[in-house]
Protein backbone atom coordinates (compact mmCIF):
# COMPACT_ATOMS: atom_id res chain seq x y z
CA UNK A 1 0.00 0.00 0.00
CA UNK A 2 1.36 3.37 -0.64
CA UNK A 3 -0.23 6.92 -0.38
CA UNK A 4 -3.25 7.86 -2.37
CA UNK A 5 -4.55 4.39 -2.51
CA UNK A 6 -7.81 4.15 -1.97
CA UNK A 7 -9.42 1.17 0.37
CA UNK A 8 -12.54 0.09 1.97
CA UNK A 9 -12.79 -0.13 5.87
CA UNK A 10 -15.00 -0.88 8.64
CA UNK A 11 -14.79 1.19 11.34
CA UNK A 12 -14.21 -0.51 14.85
CA UNK A 13 -13.11 2.45 17.27
CA UNK A 14 -12.26 6.03 18.02
CA UNK A 15 -9.12 8.12 18.42
CA UNK A 16 -8.48 10.54 20.94
CA UNK A 17 -8.78 13.49 19.06
CA UNK A 18 -12.38 11.91 17.61
CA UNK A 19 -11.17 10.07 14.45
CA UNK A 20 -12.32 6.59 13.58
CA UNK A 21 -10.12 3.90 13.83
CA UNK A 22 -10.13 1.01 11.38
CA UNK A 23 -7.71 -1.75 10.21
CA UNK A 24 -6.95 -2.93 6.48
CA UNK A 25 -4.10 -5.83 5.69
CA UNK A 26 -2.75 -6.08 9.21
CA UNK A 27 -2.48 -1.63 9.70
CA UNK A 28 -3.90 0.72 11.34
CA UNK A 29 -5.41 3.60 10.25
CA UNK A 30 -6.73 6.86 11.39
CA UNK A 31 -9.58 8.38 9.74
CA UNK A 32 -10.74 11.71 9.80
CA UNK A 33 -14.23 12.43 9.86
CA UNK A 34 -15.30 8.33 10.01
CA UNK A 35 -17.54 7.18 12.57
CA UNK A 36 -17.68 3.91 14.69
CA UNK A 37 -19.79 1.58 13.05
CA UNK A 38 -18.92 3.11 9.35
CA UNK A 39 -18.40 1.30 6.52
CA UNK A 40 -16.11 3.75 3.89
CA UNK A 41 -14.14 4.15 1.07
CA UNK A 42 -10.81 5.75 2.35
CA UNK A 43 -7.76 7.19 0.56
CA UNK A 44 -4.37 7.29 2.42
CA UNK A 45 -2.79 10.72 3.07
CA UNK A 46 0.01 9.40 5.20
CA UNK A 47 1.80 6.05 5.83
CA UNK A 48 3.77 4.83 8.63
CA UNK A 49 5.20 0.95 8.94
CA UNK A 50 2.30 -0.39 11.05
CA UNK A 51 -0.07 2.94 10.88
CA UNK A 52 -1.50 5.20 8.79
CA UNK A 53 -3.98 8.56 7.76
CA UNK A 54 -6.90 8.29 5.49
CA UNK A 55 -9.83 10.38 5.14
CA UNK A 56 -13.30 9.86 3.85
CA UNK A 57 -13.67 9.39 0.32
CA UNK A 58 -17.38 7.73 0.28
CA UNK A 59 -19.36 5.81 2.81
CA UNK A 60 -20.61 2.83 1.89
CA UNK A 61 -22.59 2.12 4.84
CA UNK A 62 -23.51 4.58 7.42
CA UNK A 63 -23.18 3.92 11.19
CA UNK A 64 -26.12 3.96 13.02
CA UNK A 65 -24.33 7.07 15.25
CA UNK A 66 -23.76 8.77 12.63
CA UNK A 67 -26.05 11.92 12.65
CA UNK A 68 -25.94 15.15 9.49
CA UNK A 69 -24.03 18.31 10.09
CA UNK A 70 -25.70 21.02 10.88
CA UNK A 71 -22.81 23.11 9.83
CA UNK A 72 -21.76 23.09 5.91
CA UNK A 73 -17.95 23.93 6.97
CA UNK A 74 -17.20 21.29 9.90
CA UNK A 75 -15.46 18.97 8.16
CA UNK A 76 -13.15 21.99 7.09
CA UNK A 77 -12.57 24.05 10.03
CA UNK A 78 -10.82 23.08 13.43
CA UNK A 79 -14.11 23.84 15.65
CA UNK A 80 -16.04 20.72 15.88
CA UNK A 81 -13.95 17.59 15.29
CA UNK A 82 -17.29 15.54 16.10
CA UNK A 83 -20.37 17.07 15.31
CA UNK A 84 -21.04 14.07 12.52
CA UNK A 85 -21.29 11.81 15.56
CA UNK A 86 -24.75 11.78 17.69
CA UNK A 87 -24.82 13.19 20.54
CA UNK A 88 -24.97 10.38 23.13
CA UNK A 89 -22.24 8.20 20.55
CA UNK A 90 -20.00 11.72 21.98
CA UNK A 91 -20.69 11.64 25.41
CA UNK A 92 -20.09 8.06 25.59
CA UNK A 93 -16.95 8.83 23.88
CA UNK A 94 -15.70 11.59 26.43
CA UNK A 95 -15.99 9.11 29.32
CA UNK A 96 -14.03 6.23 27.73
CA UNK A 97 -11.51 9.09 27.00
CA UNK A 98 -10.92 10.31 30.57
CA UNK A 99 -11.65 6.49 31.94
CA UNK A 100 -8.70 5.23 28.95
CA UNK A 101 -6.04 8.19 30.58
CA UNK A 102 -6.56 7.19 34.16
CA UNK A 103 -5.81 3.63 33.44
CA UNK A 104 -2.96 3.86 30.66
CA UNK A 105 -1.12 7.20 31.97
CA UNK A 106 -2.96 7.37 36.00
CA UNK A 107 -1.83 3.89 36.35
CA UNK A 108 -4.89 3.15 37.93
CA UNK A 109 -6.98 -0.02 37.45
CA UNK A 110 -10.25 -0.48 35.47
CA UNK A 111 -11.99 -1.51 39.21
CA UNK A 112 -10.47 1.20 41.12
CA UNK A 113 -11.78 3.87 38.15
CA UNK A 114 -15.10 1.65 37.80
CA UNK A 115 -15.60 2.27 41.81
CA UNK A 116 -15.48 6.17 41.94
CA UNK A 117 -17.27 6.92 38.36
CA UNK A 118 -19.91 9.32 37.80
CA UNK A 119 -21.91 9.28 34.74
CA UNK A 120 -20.62 12.31 32.37
CA UNK A 121 -22.72 15.65 32.68
CA UNK A 122 -23.80 16.20 29.42
CA UNK A 123 -25.84 19.16 27.58
CA UNK A 124 -29.75 19.36 27.23
CA UNK A 125 -29.08 21.12 23.72
CA UNK A 126 -25.52 20.79 22.55
CA UNK A 127 -25.74 23.70 19.94
CA UNK A 128 -25.36 27.36 20.77
CA UNK A 129 -23.73 27.15 23.71
CA UNK A 130 -20.43 29.68 23.51
CA UNK A 131 -20.59 33.05 25.36
CA UNK A 132 -17.11 33.80 23.17
CA UNK A 133 -15.60 33.95 20.02
CA UNK A 134 -12.49 34.82 18.07
CA UNK A 135 -12.79 35.00 14.56
CA UNK A 136 -9.81 36.00 12.73
CA UNK A 137 -10.41 38.78 9.87
CA UNK A 138 -8.54 37.71 6.45
CA UNK A 139 -8.95 38.19 2.66
CA UNK A 140 -9.67 36.19 -0.08
CA UNK A 141 -8.41 35.87 -3.28
CA UNK A 142 -10.98 37.76 -4.76
CA UNK A 143 -9.93 40.60 -2.66
CA UNK A 144 -13.15 40.40 0.07
CA UNK A 145 -13.05 40.44 3.75
CA UNK A 146 -13.47 36.97 5.50
CA UNK A 147 -13.86 36.07 8.80
CA UNK A 148 -13.93 32.64 9.79
CA UNK A 149 -11.91 29.41 11.66
CA UNK A 150 -8.82 28.30 10.71
CA UNK A 151 -8.60 25.01 8.84
CA UNK A 152 -7.46 22.31 11.41
CA UNK A 153 -3.77 22.60 11.79
CA UNK A 154 -3.18 25.46 10.21
CA UNK A 155 -3.81 29.33 9.70
CA UNK A 156 -5.88 29.43 6.31
CA UNK A 157 -9.38 31.01 7.39
CA UNK A 158 -12.53 29.15 6.74
CA UNK A 159 -15.52 31.20 5.56
CA UNK A 160 -18.24 30.60 8.14
CA UNK A 161 -21.47 30.37 5.69
CA UNK A 162 -23.72 33.77 6.56
CA UNK A 163 -21.26 33.89 8.90
CA UNK A 164 -22.79 31.94 11.53
CA UNK A 165 -21.08 29.09 13.43
CA UNK A 166 -24.01 26.70 15.46
CA UNK A 167 -22.00 26.43 18.62
CA UNK A 168 -21.94 30.24 18.77
CA UNK A 169 -24.53 33.28 19.81
CA UNK A 170 -27.37 34.49 16.91
CA UNK A 171 -25.58 37.97 17.25
CA UNK A 172 -22.27 37.09 16.09
CA UNK A 173 -23.72 36.80 12.35
CA UNK A 174 -24.74 40.43 12.18
CA UNK A 175 -21.87 41.75 14.40
CA UNK A 176 -19.48 39.93 11.92
CA UNK A 177 -21.46 41.61 9.09
CA UNK A 178 -21.46 44.93 10.43
CA UNK A 179 -17.76 45.24 11.01
CA UNK A 180 -17.12 43.44 7.73
CA UNK A 181 -19.07 46.34 6.47
CA UNK A 182 -17.24 49.25 8.36
CA UNK A 183 -14.26 47.96 6.91
CA UNK A 184 -15.06 48.08 3.39
CA UNK A 185 -16.51 51.36 3.67
CA UNK A 186 -13.70 52.90 5.45
CA UNK A 187 -11.22 51.03 3.05
CA UNK A 188 -9.41 49.34 6.04
CA UNK A 189 -7.71 46.10 5.34
CA UNK A 190 -7.37 42.92 7.45
CA UNK A 191 -3.52 41.63 8.93
CA UNK A 192 -1.81 39.79 6.85
CA UNK A 193 0.67 37.01 8.34
CA UNK A 194 3.08 36.87 5.63
CA UNK A 195 3.31 40.64 4.92
CA UNK A 196 2.90 42.31 8.43
CA UNK A 197 0.53 44.76 7.11
CA UNK A 198 -2.84 45.48 7.15
CA UNK A 199 -4.64 46.45 10.85
CA UNK A 200 -7.43 44.40 11.67
CA UNK A 201 -6.61 41.21 12.71
CA UNK A 202 -9.45 39.61 14.93
CA UNK A 203 -12.99 39.97 16.41
CA UNK A 204 -13.76 38.95 19.77
CA UNK A 205 -17.48 38.88 20.94
CA UNK A 206 -18.50 38.08 23.97
CA UNK A 207 -22.37 38.02 25.83
CA UNK A 208 -23.54 37.29 29.00
CA UNK A 209 -25.95 35.20 28.89
CA UNK A 210 -28.12 36.12 32.29
CA UNK A 211 -27.62 39.48 31.17
CA UNK A 212 -27.84 39.22 27.63
CA UNK A 213 -24.79 42.24 27.43
CA UNK A 214 -22.62 41.83 24.94
CA UNK A 215 -18.74 43.24 24.24
CA UNK A 216 -17.23 43.85 20.61
CA UNK A 217 -13.19 44.20 20.73
CA UNK A 218 -11.50 44.48 17.54
CA UNK A 219 -7.62 43.47 17.78
CA UNK A 220 -5.47 45.73 15.81
CA UNK A 221 -1.92 45.66 14.36
CA UNK A 222 -1.82 49.32 15.51
CA UNK A 223 -2.84 52.15 17.90
CA UNK A 224 -6.25 53.63 16.40
CA UNK A 225 -9.30 52.50 14.47
CA UNK A 226 -9.25 54.88 11.76
CA UNK A 227 -12.87 56.57 11.85
CA UNK A 228 -13.99 54.50 14.72
CA UNK A 229 -17.41 56.58 15.24
CA UNK A 230 -18.00 55.01 12.43
CA UNK A 231 -18.05 51.28 13.49
CA UNK A 232 -19.69 52.41 17.05
CA UNK A 233 -22.85 53.92 14.98
CA UNK A 234 -23.28 50.79 13.13
CA UNK A 235 -22.61 48.31 16.61
CA UNK A 236 -24.17 50.02 19.16
CA UNK A 237 -27.76 50.03 17.96
CA UNK A 238 -27.70 46.19 18.36
CA UNK A 239 -29.78 44.80 21.40
CA UNK A 240 -27.33 44.26 24.48
CA UNK A 241 -24.71 46.29 23.12
CA UNK A 242 -22.63 47.46 26.10
CA UNK A 243 -18.70 47.43 25.26
CA UNK A 244 -16.83 48.76 22.27
CA UNK A 245 -13.02 48.35 22.54
CA UNK A 246 -9.75 47.46 20.50
CA UNK A 247 -7.11 45.76 21.46
CA UNK A 248 -3.17 46.66 20.73
CA UNK A 249 -1.25 43.87 19.38
CA UNK A 250 1.61 44.74 17.17
CA UNK A 251 3.56 41.64 17.69
CA UNK A 252 4.53 38.61 14.90
CA UNK A 253 2.68 36.03 17.40
CA UNK A 254 -0.06 33.87 17.52
CA UNK A 255 -1.18 35.12 20.90
CA UNK A 256 -4.88 36.96 19.81
CA UNK A 257 -4.59 39.19 22.54
CA UNK A 258 -2.25 42.25 23.02
CA UNK A 259 -1.57 43.59 26.06
CA UNK A 260 -3.54 46.77 26.39
CA UNK A 261 -7.34 46.93 25.73
CA UNK A 262 -8.63 50.67 24.80
CA UNK A 263 -12.65 50.98 25.23
CA UNK A 264 -14.03 53.63 22.57
CA UNK A 265 -17.93 52.92 23.25
CA UNK A 266 -20.05 52.20 26.97
CA UNK A 267 -17.82 49.64 29.77
CA UNK A 268 -14.37 47.75 30.34
CA UNK A 269 -16.45 45.07 30.91
CA UNK A 270 -19.77 43.02 30.83
CA UNK A 271 -21.34 42.08 33.64
CA UNK A 272 -22.86 37.98 33.83
CA UNK A 273 -24.23 35.59 36.70
CA UNK A 274 -23.36 32.17 37.31
CA UNK A 275 -26.43 30.10 39.22
CA UNK A 276 -25.82 27.88 42.31
CA UNK A 277 -26.90 24.29 41.97
CA UNK A 278 -27.59 21.76 44.19
CA UNK A 279 -26.20 18.47 43.53
CA UNK A 280 -28.70 15.48 43.34
CA UNK A 281 -28.22 11.59 42.66
CA UNK A 282 -30.61 8.87 41.96
CA UNK A 283 -30.24 5.25 42.87
CA UNK A 284 -28.24 4.35 40.16
CA UNK A 285 -25.73 7.42 40.43
CA UNK A 286 -26.81 9.45 37.53
CA UNK A 287 -26.62 13.12 38.94
CA UNK A 288 -28.94 15.80 37.98
CA UNK A 289 -29.18 19.27 39.12
CA UNK A 290 -31.38 22.22 40.39
CA UNK A 291 -30.77 25.39 40.38
CA UNK A 292 -31.28 27.54 43.45
CA UNK A 293 -32.05 31.21 44.31
CA UNK A 294 -28.31 31.86 44.68
CA UNK A 295 -26.17 33.84 41.89
CA UNK A 296 -22.38 34.64 42.02
CA UNK A 297 -21.87 37.74 39.36
CA UNK A 298 -18.63 38.39 37.50
CA UNK A 299 -17.40 41.65 35.75
CA UNK A 300 -15.92 40.34 32.53
CA UNK A 301 -13.07 42.06 30.22
CA UNK A 302 -12.04 41.45 26.99
CA UNK A 303 -8.99 39.72 28.29
CA UNK A 304 -10.72 37.95 31.19
CA UNK A 305 -10.20 33.88 31.20
CA UNK A 306 -14.47 32.74 31.61
CA UNK A 307 -15.48 29.66 31.28
CA UNK A 308 -17.24 29.68 27.48
CA UNK A 309 -20.22 27.19 28.07
CA UNK A 310 -22.63 29.16 31.07
CA UNK A 311 -24.82 26.47 30.65
CA UNK A 312 -22.12 23.95 31.73
CA UNK A 313 -19.76 26.37 33.81
CA UNK A 314 -22.98 26.02 36.78
CA UNK A 315 -22.92 22.26 37.14
CA UNK A 316 -19.43 22.24 36.68
CA UNK A 317 -18.45 24.50 39.63
CA UNK A 318 -22.14 23.12 41.55
CA UNK A 319 -20.06 19.99 41.53
CA UNK A 320 -16.36 21.01 42.57
CA UNK A 321 -18.49 22.83 45.48
CA UNK A 322 -20.46 19.34 45.84
CA UNK A 323 -17.30 17.43 46.16
CA UNK A 324 -15.96 20.39 48.92
CA UNK A 325 -18.69 18.95 51.09
CA UNK A 326 -18.25 22.57 52.97
CA UNK A 327 -20.01 23.04 56.12
CA UNK A 328 -19.04 26.53 57.07
CA UNK A 329 -15.79 26.47 58.72
CA UNK A 330 -13.46 25.84 56.10
CA UNK A 331 -10.00 27.31 55.16
CA UNK A 332 -9.86 26.73 51.84
CA UNK A 333 -7.04 27.44 48.70
CA UNK A 334 -7.88 27.87 44.95
CA UNK A 335 -4.76 27.38 43.06
CA UNK A 336 -4.91 29.36 39.42
CA UNK A 337 -8.44 31.23 40.28
CA UNK A 338 -8.71 33.54 37.23
CA UNK A 339 -11.04 36.01 37.94
CA UNK A 340 -11.83 34.23 40.94
CA UNK A 341 -15.25 32.13 39.02
CA UNK A 342 -14.40 29.22 41.53
CA UNK A 343 -13.30 30.82 44.63
CA UNK A 344 -16.52 33.47 45.07
CA UNK A 345 -18.62 29.77 44.51
CA UNK A 346 -16.65 28.22 47.54
CA UNK A 347 -17.05 31.73 49.55
CA UNK A 348 -20.41 31.03 50.04
CA UNK A 349 -20.00 28.17 52.09
CA UNK A 350 -16.68 28.06 53.51
CA UNK A 351 -14.85 30.55 56.34
CA UNK A 352 -11.93 31.88 54.27
CA UNK A 353 -10.72 31.04 50.51
CA UNK A 354 -7.54 32.44 49.73
CA UNK A 355 -7.54 32.38 45.46
CA UNK A 356 -3.46 32.84 43.56
CA UNK A 357 -3.33 33.39 39.95
CA UNK A 358 -0.31 34.59 37.84
CA UNK A 359 -2.20 36.69 35.55
CA UNK A 360 -2.52 40.65 37.49
CA UNK A 361 -5.00 42.13 36.02
CA UNK A 362 -7.49 38.43 36.51
CA UNK A 363 -6.72 39.12 40.42
CA UNK A 364 -7.96 42.80 39.83
CA UNK A 365 -11.08 41.42 38.45
CA UNK A 366 -10.95 38.90 41.13
CA UNK A 367 -11.06 41.42 43.52
CA UNK A 368 -13.31 43.49 42.12
CA UNK A 369 -15.87 40.52 41.49
CA UNK A 370 -15.60 39.47 45.36
CA UNK A 371 -16.92 43.43 46.29
CA UNK A 372 -20.00 43.11 43.44
CA UNK A 373 -21.22 40.31 45.28
CA UNK A 374 -20.52 41.90 48.85
CA UNK A 375 -18.04 38.76 49.45
CA UNK A 376 -15.54 39.61 52.32
CA UNK A 377 -13.98 36.25 53.13
CA UNK A 378 -12.21 35.72 49.85
CA UNK A 379 -8.42 36.86 49.60
CA UNK A 380 -6.38 37.00 46.39
CA UNK A 381 -2.97 36.85 45.93
CA UNK A 382 -1.15 37.60 42.47
CA UNK A 383 1.78 34.82 41.46
CA UNK A 384 2.48 31.05 40.24
CA UNK A 385 0.42 28.99 42.18
CA UNK A 386 3.23 27.07 42.88
CA UNK A 387 5.23 29.94 44.07
CA UNK A 388 2.97 31.76 46.70
CA UNK A 389 1.69 28.32 48.45
CA UNK A 390 5.34 27.23 48.85
CA UNK A 391 5.91 30.51 50.17
CA UNK A 392 3.47 30.46 52.57
CA UNK A 393 4.23 27.21 53.98
CA UNK A 394 7.36 27.82 54.35
CA UNK A 395 6.40 31.06 56.37
CA UNK A 396 7.92 33.95 54.12
CA UNK A 397 6.20 37.02 53.16
CA UNK A 398 5.61 37.18 49.67
CA UNK A 399 7.86 38.63 47.68
CA UNK A 400 8.54 37.38 44.30
CA UNK A 401 8.45 38.83 40.21
CA UNK A 402 4.69 38.95 39.88
CA UNK A 403 3.87 39.33 43.25
CA UNK A 404 4.08 42.56 45.84
CA UNK A 405 5.76 41.88 49.70
CA UNK A 406 2.71 41.92 52.09
CA UNK A 407 2.95 41.54 55.29
CA UNK A 408 0.66 38.49 56.68
CA UNK A 409 -1.46 38.14 60.06
CA UNK A 410 0.07 35.24 62.05
CA UNK A 411 -3.34 33.56 62.89
CA UNK A 412 -4.40 33.50 58.99
CA UNK A 413 -0.69 32.79 58.13
CA UNK A 414 -1.22 29.55 60.10
CA UNK A 415 -4.86 28.70 58.45
CA UNK A 416 -3.24 29.40 55.29
CA UNK A 417 -0.76 26.87 55.93
CA UNK A 418 -2.94 23.68 57.38
CA UNK A 419 -5.92 24.45 54.88
CA UNK A 420 -8.83 21.82 54.45
CA UNK A 421 -9.23 21.94 51.12
CA UNK A 422 -7.32 22.85 48.36
CA UNK A 423 -8.88 23.21 44.57
CA UNK A 424 -7.00 23.17 41.54
CA UNK A 425 -8.26 24.37 37.94
CA UNK A 426 -4.52 24.41 36.23
CA UNK A 427 -4.21 25.14 32.35
CA UNK A 428 -4.03 22.38 30.20
CA UNK A 429 -0.47 21.41 30.77
CA UNK A 430 -1.15 19.87 34.60
CA UNK A 431 0.28 21.53 37.90
CA UNK A 432 3.61 22.21 38.13
CA UNK A 433 5.71 19.54 40.36
CA UNK A 434 6.76 22.19 43.36
CA UNK A 435 3.00 23.30 43.53
CA UNK A 436 2.06 19.03 43.77
CA UNK A 437 4.53 18.64 46.24
CA UNK A 438 3.48 21.68 48.17
CA UNK A 439 0.09 20.64 48.58
CA UNK A 440 1.39 17.38 49.72
CA UNK A 441 2.98 19.21 52.42
CA UNK A 442 0.17 21.31 53.67
CA UNK A 443 -1.68 18.07 53.31
CA UNK A 444 -4.96 19.36 53.52
CA UNK A 445 -7.88 16.37 54.13
CA UNK A 446 -9.89 16.92 50.78
CA UNK A 447 -8.39 17.54 47.41
CA UNK A 448 -10.62 19.27 44.59
CA UNK A 449 -9.04 18.95 41.06
CA UNK A 450 -10.59 20.71 38.12
CA UNK A 451 -9.14 19.45 34.88
CA UNK A 452 -9.49 21.04 30.99
CA UNK A 453 -6.90 17.92 29.75
CA UNK A 454 -7.13 13.83 30.76
CA UNK A 455 -3.75 13.12 30.20
CA UNK A 456 -2.32 15.21 32.69
CA UNK A 457 -4.85 15.19 35.41
CA UNK A 458 -3.90 11.52 35.12
CA UNK A 459 -0.84 12.04 35.65
CA UNK A 460 -1.10 14.51 38.78
CA UNK A 461 -3.52 12.19 40.15
CA UNK A 462 -0.76 9.56 40.32
CA UNK A 463 1.74 11.38 41.88
CA UNK A 464 -0.63 13.10 44.35
CA UNK A 465 -1.99 9.23 45.47
CA UNK A 466 1.77 8.16 45.43
CA UNK A 467 2.17 10.99 47.96
CA UNK A 468 -0.91 9.95 50.06
CA UNK A 469 -4.37 10.93 48.49
CA UNK A 470 -6.66 8.51 47.51
CA UNK A 471 -9.48 8.79 44.61
CA UNK A 472 -13.09 9.31 45.96
CA UNK A 473 -14.98 10.48 43.09
CA UNK A 474 -14.34 11.09 39.47
CA UNK A 475 -17.16 12.95 37.34
CA UNK A 476 -17.08 14.31 33.88
CA UNK A 477 -18.73 17.13 32.34
CA UNK A 478 -18.94 17.99 28.71
CA UNK A 479 -18.20 22.26 28.75
CA UNK A 480 -17.54 21.57 24.43
CA UNK A 481 -20.46 19.78 22.88
CA UNK A 482 -18.97 18.88 19.45
CA UNK A 483 -15.48 18.73 20.06
CA UNK A 484 -13.41 16.30 21.68
CA UNK A 485 -12.33 18.18 24.94
CA UNK A 486 -13.49 17.56 28.23
CA UNK A 487 -13.53 18.87 31.87
CA UNK A 488 -13.13 16.65 34.71
CA UNK A 489 -13.73 17.02 38.10
CA UNK A 490 -11.92 14.88 40.83
CA UNK A 491 -11.91 14.41 44.82
CA UNK A 492 -9.30 13.01 46.46
CA UNK A 493 -9.00 12.63 50.13
CA UNK A 494 -6.00 11.90 52.54
CA UNK A 495 -5.49 8.29 53.62
CA UNK A 496 -3.98 9.47 56.58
Amino acid sequence: MQKNDIFQVEIMDIGVDGEGIGKYEGITFFIKDAVVGDLVEAKITKLKKNYGYARVEKIIKPSSDRVELKCSIAKRCGGCQIQQVSYQRQLKFKEDKVKNNLIRIGKFTKEEIESVFEPIVGMDDPFRYRNKAQYPVGMDKEGNIVTGFYAQRSHDIISIENNDCKLGITENAKILDLVKEYMQENSIKPYNENTKKGLVRHILIRKGFDTNQIMVCLIINGDILPKQEKLIEKLKGIQGMTSISINKNKENTNVILGKETVVIWGESYIKDFITLNEVNRDKTGRISFQRTDKKVGYQISAQSFFQVNPQQTEKLYSLALDYAGLKGEESVWDLYCGIGTISLFLANKAKNVYGVEIVEQAIEDAKRNAKLNNINNAKFFVGKAEDVISQFYQKNNIDGDNTSKQSIDTSVDEEMMKPDIIVVDPPRKGCDNLCLDTILNMAPPKIVYVSCDSATLARDLRYLCEGGYELKKVCPVDQFAQTTHVETVVLLTRVN
